[in-house]
């Protein structure tokens, strides 16, 4: 079989990057003939190791442009990269090709949406986010730093700014969301994989009706090390340092339990965190294998996200490593959790409940109790590359053996 992965990005520069590119290598291992399509490089030499194809834009990512013009223009309408994604699509045979899509906001933009419509192969789309949804992909309000329940694109989303940066670029956001739903990009996917109960819950009510749906749960690199020796040690946070992450949260509940706060990661919101609690502990951006032994030492893992998320890897590796998770009830990394046994749930936004879940696994046996679940739980049924791959096949078989794709010029008439 030929895939085709269009993504934005052609490195690892966060969780969905990874998916995507983990994806690639493990399929093209499978004896696939794995292409994948991006905007942005450089790209990871692993690819070109196992054997994938990559064709590269060498575009930058949209949020590093200088000025808005810039910024609209590929982020609006990004024509050569619709043009060059039309003419990959066109050399395979439909017949034996997927085009499986998980990630275009950053940098490709509504234009490939065209292009997915009128392709006679299948079309396999990942929901990483929501930005086939809500025009800024989170259903997050960033001025007030809480989710937004307001109708994408109604009367209170036009009138209300929930960007991060301006209110111009809300407008932009709610011209490219118009695009993307008048031009195709939704109409041209077959297959929708979801990798929460929540985030579909979310999506169907804005998708067709008609929408088919699998669960294909994303990998996570963990390594069976066995039940962990005590004592534990610190709360901490891993990720980016962003409102929408929590951090805050995190830090004022850590002062009102009177304990100390530890945050590996970097971002936009580390300066004033450390302005505002120099109590916490911040050891900056982690390497991956750090990542794992900080995980790996942690008291528990506190992910106090207050938007949707779609599944948080740093929440399953952590179960993974038998560190407990304490988890904002408002986001899908609670699915993972099992309240009161591999970890706590506690109201989003919400200090004060977080700071009561972090006194209860203050006591030494309660976190190694909930840690040893964590550990157990996970590795019962574990999320494995393999199983993500097997999960991928079967799609892939399922899509590419049902009638219904119509081609091409059929499609574009229509």
């Amino acid at each position: 079989m030929r895939i085709v992965l269009v993504a934005d990005h052609a490195y690892i520069n966060g969780g969905q990057a990874k998916v995507s590119l983990e994806s690639a290598i493990g399929l093209s291992r499978r004896g696939h003939e794995v292409v994948l399509f991006a905007a942005v490089g450089p790209a990871d030499p692993r690819l070109a190791e196992a054997g994938v194809r990559t064709v590269l834009l060498g575009q930058t990512d949209v949020t590093q442009a200088r000025s808005l013009a810039s910024f609209g223009v590929q982020w609006l309408w990004n024509g050569p990269a619709a043009a060059e994604l039309r003419a990959l699509i066109d050399e395979s045979d439909p017949r034996d090709t997927v085009v499986h899509v998980h990630a275009w906001a950053k940098a490709l933009s509504p234009s490939i949406g065209p292009v997915l419509r009128g392709t006679a192969a299948p079309v396999v789309y990942t929901a990483h986010e929501y930005y086939l949804a809500c025009p800024n992909g989170g259903f997050y309000d960033y001025p007030v730093a809480a989710t937004c329940h307001r109708t994408p694109n109604g009367p209170a989303c036009l009138t209300h700014n929930c960007d991060s940066r301006t209110y111009p670029r809300k407008l932009m956001r709610v011209a490219r969301h118009e695009l993307m739903r008048r031009t195709g990009l939704v109409e041209g996917i077959d297959a929708m994989i979801t990798i929460s109960r929540l985030q579909r819950e979310v999506l169907a009510p804005y998708l067709p009706a008609e929408m088919r749906y699998y669960d294909v749960p994303n990998p996570v690199d963990v390594d069976p090390l066995g039940h962990r020796a005590g004592p534990p040690g610190d709360f901490v946070f891993v990720g980016r340092l962003s409102p929408e992450k929590g951090p805050g949260i995190f830090a004022e509940a850590a002062r009102l339990a009177g304990m100390r706060a530890v945050f590996a990661g970097d971002g936009p919101a580390r300066a004033e965190l450390e302005a505002r609690h120099p109590e916490a502990l911040f050891l900056g951006w982690q390497s991956p294998d750090q990542v794992k032994a900080v995980l790996r030492g942690a008291r528990a893992l506190v992910f106090p996200s207050v938007w949707y998320e779609g599944q948080p890897l740093t929440v399953l590796e952590s179960l993974g490593l038998g560190t407990p998770v304490l988890v904002s009830d408002v986001c899908a990394g609670r699915e993972a959790v099992r309240h009161g046994e591999s970890g706590l749930w506690f109201r989003s936004n919400d200090p004060r409940s977080l700071a009561d879940a972090m006194n209860h696994l203050a006591n030494d046996a309660t976190a190694m109790r909930m840690g040893r679940s964590a550990y157990d739980l996970f590795w019962a049924d574990p999320l494995t590359l393999d199983r993500h791959l097997d999960g991928l096949e079967r799609v892939y078989r399922d899509v590419s053996g049902r009638e219904g794709r119509v081609a091409p010029l059929a499609r574009a008439v229509g």
